[in-house]
């Protein structure tokens, strides 16, 4: 029997940490514009952000959970947590989106007319700051489900921002104030895609199904190729975190005399080719006493 523990985790929490700080001065610049030019839409975006902090704040949470130490009664740790984060994330990523389109159907009925100026001007400072954060999570989106719902969520006011600066020109030159909710609209549209298939995947994850990116088939596949492999069973491969794999297997070999060798080749393999970091591997042969009873 043998175990791979390589508990590396990428860093991100500076970066969360500046964002915070972005978003959090971005919200208090909305709530003052917001009042000066009699603008509730722009009061109502910064309620909106105001959100997107609270996202910020429990990617962080996800974070420190995972670089918890295991207990006695959490022999993982508290990694499982930040998939639980991830869920709620995507949760409050749904409602904001919501309220996005709730806003913009009833401005249908009820056109906004406000100082378009200010308006650009805050909603072009909000690309900036939003477009920046969200700029900072593009390495980690896709190895960390916290990281990139983080990402969706500053994506996400990014083009909303740009939407209003669209709509704020139309409404200065010619007057046209639907133009703000059509965009609205097809904003969320396009962000509800990728929060929707983001939600599925971290639905899988919390009923430990195999991680997205990675392939069940290769990896048994891969262990069948190696030489001296007769056959591969009790195979499983979950996620114990938004960034980590956890792998069992059971390998049956026709010899066991090198087997240190031939783990430490596997290990190294199964983390550089299919980015698994926690591995439990049990060595047997067809006729030894430690096979155990095959339950895939």
């Amino acid at each position: 029997m043998a175990h791979n523990h390589n508990h590396t985790v990428n860093n991100y929490s500076k970066s969360i940490i500046f964002g915070i700080i972005l978003n959090l001065t971005f919200v208090v610049i909305e709530v003052v514009y917001g009042i000066i030019s009699n603008s509730v839409a722009l009061i109502a975006d910064a309620g909106h952000n105001f959100s997107d902090v609270i996202s910020l704040v429990l990617a962080l949470a996800a974070i420190f959970l995972i670089r918890r130490r295991s207990t006695g009664n959490f022999t993982y740790g508290f990694k499982k947590g930040s998939i639980l984060i991830a869920l709620l994330n995507c949760v409050l990523l749904l409602v904001a989106l919501g309220g996005i389109c709730r806003e913009a159907i009833l401005r249908f009925y009820e056109p906004a007319h406000v100082n378009g100026y200010t308006v650009i001007i805050v909603a072009f400072i909000g690309i900036i700051i939003n477009g920046f954060t969200a700029y900072l999570f593009v390495k980690g989106k896709e190895k960390d489900l916290n990281i990139k719902s983080a990402f969706l969520h500053m994506l996400t006011d990014a083009l909303v921002s740009a939407g209003v600066v669209v709509s704020g020109i139309f409404m200065i030159t010619l007057e046209i104030y639907w133009i703000d909710p059509v965009m609205s609209l097809i904003i969320v549209g396009v962000i509800f895609a990728g929060t929707w298939s983001l939600l599925k995947e971290t639905i899988s994850l919390s009923i430990d199904a195999v991680p997205k990116n990675i392939n069940l088939t290769e990896v048994k596949n891969y262990f069948l190729s190696l030489k001296g492999v007769i056959e591969v069973h009790d195979l499983h491969i979950w996620s114990i975190s938004t960034s980590q794999a956890a792998l069992t297997a059971h390998i049956v070999l026709d010899d066991l005399s090198n087997y240190e060798m031939f783990l430490s080749e596997i290990n190294k393999q199964l983390h550089d080719r299919f980015d698994i970091e926690h591995t439990t591997i049990q060595m047997e042969t067809a006729d030894s006493q430690i096979a155990c009873h095959k339950c895939d």
